[in-house]
């Protein structure tokens, strides 16, 4: 069994469509008032039907009081980091620290190209993601002396200004299954973010991954529990399932696909309590 201790989260992961064009916002809006920690919606610029995601999440925030908000995960290879940085600081300050960032190497290149950015290898888009976090840290990091340079493969700044730093220390989730990218959250990120519905061994596949990550973690002198496990989920998960899973395989965020009021606030009100004092009883 492994737990790392985390503090339990519950949120949802919201499809960002444009018609009609609030219910996605309305969707935060209930996760917000049902009392869940996180909105989180997939980011996929090249998809016509849906809303940009930073601007859908900008306009979340202004709607919601609490509840924090991120991408899941933002696409990398159309979102400058530098840029990128500067966005979610914005939104963590005038949202009041409630910015995280899910982050992802890239995936639908022929979307991806069609819309201006570069087709990557499977190496080069763990490469420049590698890159894109330093960028993002550096130009959050106001505190370091002088300008941001980094002068990478894919990612070349030089002489960028640091800041605006945001309103609280915001966690960089990655999206990401292959053993170079569970390396990579291992020596570098805040969090894990997978679904669940692209694990082909199901719940199982958990504990090879996850000790793959801490193997990265602790050869970069890292401690494991520093990392947070979040898992996408879908359909309606019972109380002791996720309880088991949050014992057994140390994910401490649930995020349910949810585009649907009552299936929101159920599990805001019956899964997620339940969840909390079941995973209290065991620890």
């Amino acid at each position: 069994m492994t737990d790392y201790g985390h503090d339990l989260l519950f949120g949802t992961f919201v499809t960002p469509s444009n018609h009609p064009p609030h219910h996605p916002v309305e969707q935060a809006v209930v996760a917000d008032r049902a009392g869940l920690d996180l909105v989180t919606f997939q980011d996929h610029p090249y998809v016509a039907k849906y809303h940009d995601t930073w601007t859908l999440m900008s306009y979340a925030a202004a709607r919601t009081q609490r509840v924090r908000l991120s991408a899941n995960v933002a696409n990398l290879p159309l979102r400058p980091p530098a840029v990128l940085a500067r966005s979610a600081a914005g939104l963590d300050l005038l949202s009041g620290g409630r910015v995280e960032l899910g982050l992802g190497a890239g995936a639908f290149w022929d979307g991806v190209v069609a819309m201006g950015g570069e087709r990557r290898s499977p190496g080069a888009a763990i490469k420049a993601l590698e890159e894109a976090i330093a960028v993002i840290r550096g130009i959050w990091d106001v505190d370091a002396a002088g300008v941001l340079d980094v002068d990478g493969a894919h990612y070349r700044i030089r002489g960028a200004k640091r800041g605006p730093a945001p309103a609280h220390r915001i966690s960089i989730w990655i999206g990401g299954y292959g053993p170079r990218m569970l390396g990579l959250v291992g020596r570098l990120a805040d969090g894990w973010l997978p679904s669940l519905q692209y694990l082909s061994g199901g719940v199982s596949d958990l504990t090879a991954m996850n000790q793959r990550i801490d193997d990265a973690a602790v050869a970069a002198g890292r401690d494991p529990r520093q990392i947070r496990r979040l898992l996408n989920v879908g359909g309606q998960p019972s109380a002791d399932e996720l309880a088991d899973i949050a014992l057994s395989h140390g994910i401490s965020a649930f995020i349910l696909a949810s585009d649907d009021t009552a299936t929101t606030e159920r599990f805001a009100a019956e899964v997620a309590p339940a969840v909390r004092e079941l995973v209290t009883a065991q620890r």
